[in-house]
């Protein structure tokens, strides 16, 4: 039987980067599909693990990324997918949420043997975790219209790798099923 889990991918974010001018309107197309694949997870029962960046404070945890990227500019973009009390939360420091994080130790520990990725940037962190899930042995799902890019033609042929080379079922969040 499989059993799922979503991931969301550095959405708690300061958007005080280089590319965030280019980032941020992909962010925003894709916002309410992420709301609304991490509310019909939680409603399903479904593990919803936030994977974020640390942004380089080794002394940091969960709350304080929520409080920076709150107390940033672009509040609005994070607040409608804040983790709830019973989301999971790895705090990565590389593009792929499996580098040197636990999370293929808590996936296991979850039974869970399919991963749906959403979030961003689906020409970074989402294509190299989807290949990373892939060797992994894991079924991975990514709803093209729930993960945000910087370069429009690098996401496209992204998705593109990680359906034809890594198997991933590429499709619209609201088809995805947990």
């Amino acid at each position: 039987m499989s059993r799922s889990a979503l991931i969301v991918i550095d959405m708690l974010n300061t958007y005080s980067h280089p590319d965030a001018e280019h980032l941020i309107p992909s962010v925003r197309e894709a916002l309410p599909h992420i709301v609304g694949l991490v509310e019909r997870a939680r409603d399903g029962g479904v593990p919803v693990i936030y994977v974020n960046d640390n942004f380089g404070e080794w002394r940091s945890h969960h709350g304080e990324i929520i409080e920076t990227t709150l107390a940033g500019p672009h509040r609005g973009l994070v607040e409608p997918v804040l983790p709830d009390s019973d989301s999971l939360f790895v705090v990565k420091a590389r593009h792929s949420i499996f580098y040197e994080t636990p999370l293929s130790y808590l996936l296991s520990q979850l039974d869970v043997n399919r991963v749906v990725l959403c979030g961003q940037v689906t020409e970074q962190c989402v294509l190299y975790s989807a290949l990373d899930a892939h060797i992994r042995h894991l079924d991975v799902t990514v709803p093209d219209d729930a993960v945000a890019h910087i370069h429009q033609d690098l996401a496209h042929a992204s998705l593109r790798l990680m359906e034809r080379n890594m198997n991933a079922s590429i499709r619209k969040a609201a088809s995805v099923e947990f």
